[in-house]
Order: structure tokens, then sequence, then C-alpha cells
């Protein structure tokens, strides 16, 4: 009986070791479509560069390919089409725990010849929206999970970029080119979104973390100025999310862990006979595991979870419909300790809560009407629940109260985007977009100095705005691209509105070196709080001074110069002028207070359309796409913010570090048995951010920081640096790939200083700093 035993388990052990012998390969399909009409092309070449024997084939009727046995690792596609240009794709990177799905766009060749010879083009540089020229990059998924301290988020990565600093290394806020992050702007499928992160603070654009998951993220571009004519309501920058369709052939499954919380992801066909395909992931953490392990984050409870989705329903004849958004549930909160011998400063002796709760859901159509033109209608609707509120315990142990917020805003929005491909050298692009805001504002707190109850905001009420924009992009010769266009924005509530026009133009001096110049007349509403904010007059009457404040606005100058020194390192240098205009300030000649410093928040002072502000500076990118498993990134920036109020100075923003570097880089290094290490780090230099000195005296008056405001933005805090450090291990088994991977942030401790505060408890001024040394572990599993 012994016998058959032990043959079976040899059996089994020999097939086990077999099958880890096998070199794993995976699948690499997609389709091929136009680059402007969204059209397929059936015919089209498609082959793995350097295979031997050669690997390749041509897209079915529908534009589908299908590449079988691919060897996990990296390759680099080429497709070519008959009049259309070739592009190379490189680093197309196979794993063997998922199949490759990917959509390729070329572009048509205005020779219009029957046979041509175009030399490849490295699409790596170039933005998706063929439209944006200038101050815009593509950013990949891959960027994301390979940078250092990026933790799979768009902005975190986004530091890496020339003219981008982080306001404050502990959440993921950016100023761009010395503008307020207010200035971003979000889209996701082309159309505007709310904030898409968690613990964000009220009319903010960063937060702790992001809610979006990279499992459903594509390749997107980011904008950093005179943005394309589709953005508008944005100043600073533009975030130009797509979403990745679920695999529509076979059920695949990603499961990550790690300090960070468990995160799930399931994607597949709904059936065999049907192209449509699902794609949902969910995130549940708790920052408590971090403070388990002796890592300071602070003493509240902090707890996060977030749900993604992209559903893809196409029909045969009615268009492709999609269903896709996200929620995320974000809380906070801390308890006083009612013992005051262990209060050592005074945040210890408050109970503190709160929520940043964000959800939404989209349905796009999209339909071709006939070779040359399609349609985009989306219909999305958004929310975002915010709420916090602080009680200090005084002597007896009893909570006073301090403040009180609550905000709840709700959009219904509906977009419409009709694209044309005239001919090889014209196309136009135009789109409206209708938005209903319905939003109830409340904010309560106790007034130091007259120890009574404010209310500057209480507000239920709703907004409209039309946008609208046309553009024309013009390829006269195969040198020159012009790209012309218009934005309307108009706020019906108060009948403000902005005509905006956009204008760029490129011309490759040679296959290697181009250059390119942008203007574009930008406009942003405020905040809907800063409309309602209610001011109680001497007599008691409450007024409304800001129902009809207009837009902030702003000139933007871009010149470029590009060129690439190999296929795959290259050089661009940008310098760029923003003159800003029509700025909501505070209406009092010896106040300070612009929009152009806030970082969040609703201002609740009478503002009226009379700032200016000026932003230039010169910046410098070297960077090497992947190419022999080393890739690098270095980008550097001197630059210049200012603003002036009412009271007619010319200050530094807050924002105005004068200089940024960063080098980002990493390296894969093979191993035996399909195993890849991976090293990454990223280093920061950066100067300083502007602070207002503290008022001590009335500081120590009102039990609270206070400042002196006549100084504001006048004392500057000491240059940032920060070196981050990611080690990865990834496993391609033969139906799996495993990632360990340990992201150090702050490698080295460095103390950054982030500014001083009061302290009611010690009676004296304190320092804080930002992120200390913080360790993320995970481990991500594909299959």
């Amino acid at each position: 009986m012994k016998n058959p035993v032990h043959f079976a388990f040899i059996l089994v052990l020999l097939v086990n070791l077999n099958l880890q012998a096998q070199s794993p390969t995976q699948t690499v399909r997609g389709t091929v479509v136009d680059k402007i009409s969204q059209s397929s092309l059936p015919g089209a070449s498609v082959v793995i560069m350097n295979s031997n024997p050669l690997v390749g084939t041509t897209t079915d009727p529908d534009g589908n390919f299908k590449l079988e046995r691919i060897p996990v690792g990296t390759h680099t596609l080429r497709v070519s089409f008959i009049g259309y240009k070739d592009i190379t794709i490189p680093n197309v990177t196979v794993n063997s725990g998922k199949e490759v799905v990917l959509t390729l766009s070329i572009e048509e060749d205005i020779t219009q010849l029957n046979e041509i010879v175009v030399r490849p083009d490295l699409e790596k540089n170039k933005p998706i929206n063929e439209m944006a020229t200038v101050s815009t990059r593509t950013f990949s998924v891959e960027e994301t999970r390979k940078f250092a301290a990026a933790v799979n988020d768009p902005a975190r990565a986004a530091v890496s970029f020339a003219g981008v600093v982080s306001t404050d290394d502990g959440n993921n806020s950016i100023s761009i080119r010395g503008n307020s992050p207010t200035g971003l702007l979000w889209r996701m499928e082309g159309v505007d979104i709310p904030n898409p992160n968690h613990f964000a603070d009220v009319a903010s654009s960063g937060g702790g973390i992001s809610i979006l998951s990279t499992q459903l993220l594509s390749n997107s571009d980011f904008s950093t100025g005179a943005f394309a004519a589709e953005y508008g309501n944005a100043l600073a920058g533009v975030f130009d999310l797509n979403l990745r369709k679920g695999n529509n052939e076979k059920r695949e499954y990603t499961v990550q862990a790690g300090f960070l919380g468990l995160d799930v992801a399931a994607e597949g066909p709904f059936s065999k006979n049907y192209r449509g395909s699902y794609l949902i992931n969910y995130r549940y953490s708790t920052l408590s595991v971090l403070s388990n392990l002796g890592l300071n984050v602070g003493d509240a409870v902090t707890n996060f979870q977030d749900l993604s989705y992209n559903i893809y329903l196409p029909t045969k004849k009615l268009g492709n419909f999609s269903l896709f958004g996200f929620g995320g549930l974000s809380d906070q909160n801390q308890n006083a300790k009612k013992d005051s011998t262990l209060w050592e400063e005074d945040y210890q002796r408050y109970d503190y809560t709160y929520f940043s709760n964000t959800g939404v859901t989209g349905l796009k159509h999209t339909i071709t009407l006939n070779l040359n033109t399609f349609l985009q209608t989306t219909v999305l609707f958004s929310g975002h629940n915010y709420g916090d509120q602080e009680d200090r315990l005084d002597n007896n142990y009893n909570p006073q109260f301090n403040y009180k917020s609550a905000y709840t805003t709700k959009r219904i929005t509906l977009a419409s985007v009709i694209n044309n491909k005239l001919n090889a050298k014209n196309n136009l692009r135009s789109g409206v977009y209708l938005k209903q805001y319905a939003y109830n504002l409340t904010d309560r707190y106790l007034d130091k100095e007259t120890n009574q109850i404010e209310e500057p905001l209480n507000s239920t009420s709703h907004a409209r705005t039309l946008q609208a924009f046309s553009q024309w992009s013009y390829r006269p010769i195969e040198k020159l691209t012009l790209n012309s266009g218009v934005h309307l924005l108009f706020l019906n509530d108060n009948k403000t509105f902005s005509v905006e026009p956009r204008i760029s133009a490129q011309y490759n001096v040679s296959e290697k070196q181009s250059i390119s110049m942008g203007y574009g007349l930008h406009s942003q509403m405020q905040s809907i709080g800063v409309y309602q904010a209610q001011i109680q007059q001497e007599n008691g009457i409450l007024t409304q001074p800001n129902l009809n404040l207009g837009f902030n606005k702003a000139h933007h100058f871009v010149l470029a110069f590009d060129r690439s020194l190999t296929k795959y390192l290259r050089v661009k240098a940008e310098t760029y002028y923003q003159q800003l205009f029509n700025v909501a300030v505070e209406n009092d000649i010896t106040s300070p207070v612009s929009s152009l410093v806030v970082e969040d928040g609703y201002a609740t002072v009478a503002m009226v359309n009379e700032g200016v502000g000026k932003n230039y500076g010169v910046e410098l990118t070297i960077e090497q796409f992947l190419h022999n498993n080393l890739y690098f990134l270095f980008s550097g920036s001197l630059y210049n913010s200012q603003y002036k109020a009412l009271d007619d100075v010319w200050r530094n923003t807050k924002f105005n570090g004068n200089h940024a570097l960063s080098f980002t880089a990493g390296k894969d290094y093979p191993l035996k048995k399909n195993r890849t290490f991976g090293l990454n780090l990223r280093t920061i230099y950066t100067g300083g951010f502007w602070t207002t000195p503290i008022d001590y005296e009335k500081s120590v008056e009102f039990g609270e920081t206070r400042y002196v405001e006549s100084l504001a933005f006048t004392e500057q805090l000491p240059d940032y640096f920060r070196m981050d450090l990611k080690l990865s291990l990834k496993r391609n088994r033969p139906h799996a790939t495993t990632t360990l991977a340990l992201d150090i942030q702050n490698v080295t401790n460095q103390k950054n200083l982030g500014g001083q505060y009061y302290d009611a408890q010690s009676g004296k001024t304190e320092k804080w700093y930002m992120l200390p040394l913080l360790p993320i572990l995970s481990y991500r599993i594909e299959f």
C-alpha cells in the first residue's frame, strides 16, 4: 500500500518541479484605433521588437489583436498601418499574473502616401490629449507604482515633475509653479470630479491619501500651465485621469496587504460571448497598525476605506456604455484623557471628531457617428460630506465648545463632447458641461475676543454653472502643429462669465528636437462657501457681501524646447510667466488676505476682485525612460511667486520656495527563478515656504495662536530636504505574480520644519516638523 502513495507523491513533486522550471508566459492583446476619431483600424500590424523568431500579428475587422505565450519581462511593441505613422511603445511590462490589455492610438500621416517610412516615435514623452501642446506630460500607472514614496498616488508621484512641490509631506497637496493647491482641477473620463482624496479638507485639492486605486487607472495626463481649451475653472494644473477596462476574456484578481491596509481587486467578463467587463477594487485601512508598531502617527484613531469601479457595457448598434465611480470614507477621532498630569501640550486636552466622505458615480456613453466622428456623453453624480468638531476640556474635565463645521455639497454634471476629424490635417473638438450644485453649509466657532459664538456660514442653497469649449487642431505641414480654441465659464447665480482664448504651436525642428509655445486666459470661480459668507454689521444685521464676486483670472505664457539625446534620453526646458488679476482679496486696505494663499476652507470675510499676482520661472527636465532596466528623472526649477492684496504690498506667496530640485531613479535587477529585485529612490530639495510671525502677546491673551498679519509671509522656513527609498522583490510564477515591497519615506529621518504655533499648556511657542521616517511594507499577489 505504501508504494502507490510514494508513487503519487513523487508524481506530484515532479509535476510541481516541472511547472516551476517552465518559463512563465502571458498574453498581450488590445485594440488599435485612430488617435483622433477613435475608430478601430483593421489590418494594422503589431509586432514585438527584437523577438526571435519575430512575434507579430495583424488586427481583426474590429481592430483587435492578440499575441499569446509572450515571455514575462519588458518588451517593446511596434504598430504600423498604411497611411499612418508607425509608433513604438517601449517598456510594456508583461507579468505572469495578469494579461496585458492595451489600447494603441496611431496618428494619420498628412502626406497621404500609399507607403510611408516614418521614424518610430516613442510615445512616452507625448501627452494623451493631442491638443495639449505645452506644459503637459503623460504619467503612467507604472510610475505611480515604481516611484519611491508615491504609494500608488498620482499626486505624490507628480512631486518628481518640474514645477511641482509638496505643500505638506504628510498629505498629497501640491503647489504647481507657486500657485495655491486650490487651483488644481481633477478630471476623470473627461468630466470634472471633486477632490478624490481621503482626509480632504473642504475646498481643497489634496488629502492624506488618494481614494483612487491604481488598479483602475490607465495612463493619464498632467498639465501645469496654458491648458488646452477643454479644461476650465482652474488656474494651477489639471489631472486628467483615464480608467482602464477590466479584462473581458479572463477573470483576474489582485490582493495587497500591508501597513496601509488590505486592498482587493477583481475583474473579468460577464460571459464568454459578450465583450463587456467589470473592474472593482475595495480597500480598508486603519493607521492604528502603524501606531502599534511604535510609529508616531498622532494620538487620534484614524480609519479609511474606499470602493472604486469601472463597468464596461458595449452594444452592437447603440454605442458603448460605462458605469464608473468611486466612494471614500475617512474619519479621525481623539478623546482627551481626563487626567491633567498627562497634558504635556494643549492639544491633548481636546476632544476632536472629523470625517470626510466623498462619492462619485458616472454613466458614460460613446458612439461612433461615422468613421471620422464620435460623440461622448456623460452624466455624473457626486457628493462630499465633511464635518469636524472640537471641544476643550476645562480644569474640571467638562467639554467647552470651540468650533463645529458641517458641509454637504452635491453636484450633478451633464457633459457632451463631439470630436470630428475633418481630414488628416484638421481636427475639431467641441463640448459643453452643465453643473447643478446643491449645498448645506454651517460653520460655528467661539470668538475668543468677544467670548461669543459666531456663525459665519449657515446656508442651504444651490448654484449652476455652464462651461463650453471648442478647439481646432491644424497641421499645415508635417513639422508644424497649431492648436487654437476658446473656453466659456458662466456662473448663473451672479451672471459672472469669462471668455477665454487659448492658442499653442509646436514646430519639430528635426527628428530629435522641437520648440513649442502656448498662451491661455484661465479663470476659476471662488469656492461655494466664499459666496455664502455672512457678516454681521454693527447694527446686528447679517449681510452676504460676496454674492457677486467674480472669477480669479490669469494669463499663462509658456515657451518650451525639447530635445531627444538618444532614443531613450531627452532634455526639456520650459519658461513661463503667469499674470494673475481680478483676484479675490479681503475688502480691507490693511489686510494681506488673498485667495491666492488659501490652501483649503472657506474665507468668510468680505472680499473684492481687486488683487493681483505673478508667477514666473524656468524649468529643466532630464529624463531617461526605462532602458536596460534603468530609469531616472531629474527635474529642477527656479521660480518666483508673489501677490498683492488691498494693502498694496507685494508679498511672497506661502509657496514661493524660489527653487526646487528632485531626482527620481530606479533599477531592476533580474535574478534567478523569474525573480526581479527593484531599487528605487527619490531625493527632493526645495526652498522653504514662507510664514507669518506669531504675535506672542495676543496668543497669550487669547490662549491660541495669533499672527502679526501686517507681516504676512515675511519669514522663510529652512530649505526642505528628503530622501525616500523603495525596495521590492517581484516573482513571476506560472500563473501568478507576487511582489514584496518596502517603501521607506524620509529614510534619513530628516527633521523638516513645518512651522510654529503657540501652546497654551506650556505658554511657549513650539515648532512642528513634517513627516519623520515612515516604513510602509506591502505584499501583493496578482493571479
